[in-house]
């Protein structure tokens, strides 16, 4: 599986960022359930603001002494200078789903169209022993009490390649009450143990994705400190 610690380049480009960003990290618990010999995995996780999409895969990737966790991304982020160089270099899944915005830039998009769909690839990085990460949520939600009712991917990739999820909360200790999540609050992050997905033989039905995706989120409900209900209304 790569190594980022095998470019020096790119351990370059993760130090630099840590130094600069790291203190946003302001606590973590629960890193032994993502170490390297844990591999693979699917990690589960909420999403509040812009800055955990980077800092998050680049924390673990220090971590886990360089070795990647293969985070689902969307496309049009790759037309961001800088943001683009770090998803490269960090081996991102692809996804094609979310128009760009403003909406004229959409004419690129056949421009950074993988070969193969980003959930096929990620399967392949599991099959291959190595560990993707999904932000459940689909979308940044700064709301600091309640979860989107998330996409089935992440449990329907768990329940087809029998791999673990391991959930994890993102959560904010100087949050201010009544007020959306800002950009730049330091966050905790809490990684709770690994979940193995019910045994299935065949391709798993609608309701078996259902009922393990809402197990994993109200796993990560209960890491985050938001309140998780299935009938919330799941922005695109």
């Amino acid at each position: 599986m790569p190594f980022l610690a095998h470019e020096p380049l790119s351990c370059l480009v993760l130090r630099l960022l840590l130094r600069k960003f790291g203190r946003y990290i302001c606590g973590v618990s629960g890193l032994e359930h993502v170490g390297p010999e844990k591999d693979p995995f699917i990690l589960a996780l909420n999403h509040n603001q812009r800055m955990e999409a980077v800092l998050v895969p680049s924390f673990l990737i220090f971590k886990r002494q360089g070795k990647l966790v293969h985070f689902l991304s969307d496309w049009n982020f790759r037309m961001i200078p800088g943001l683009a160089f770090i998803l490269r270099r960090s081996q991102t899944i692809v996804l094609m789903n979310k128009p760009a915005r403003p909406r004229f830039l959409n004419v690129l998009k056949p421009l950074f169209a993988p070969r193969t769909p980003g959930w096929v690839r990620a399967a392949d990085k599991l099959k291959e022993g190595g560990a993707v990460g999904v932000f459940t949520e689909g979308t940044i939600n700064r709301d600091p009490s309640t979860m989107l009712r998330g996409h089935t991917g992440a449990a329907r990739l768990s329940l087809l390649t029998q791999t673990p999820v391991v959930p994890a909360g993102i959560w904010f200790p100087d949050h201010q009450r009544g007020q959306p999540i800002s950009d730049r609050l330091p966050m905790q992050l809490d990684i709770g143990e690994a979940m193995p997905p019910p045994p299935i033989s065949d391709e798993p039905s609608l309701a078996m994705v259902r009922q393990w995706h809402e197990a994993i989120m109200r796993a990560i409900s209960g890491l985050c400190h938001k309140a998780w209900d299935p009938h919330t209304k799941r922005r695109p």
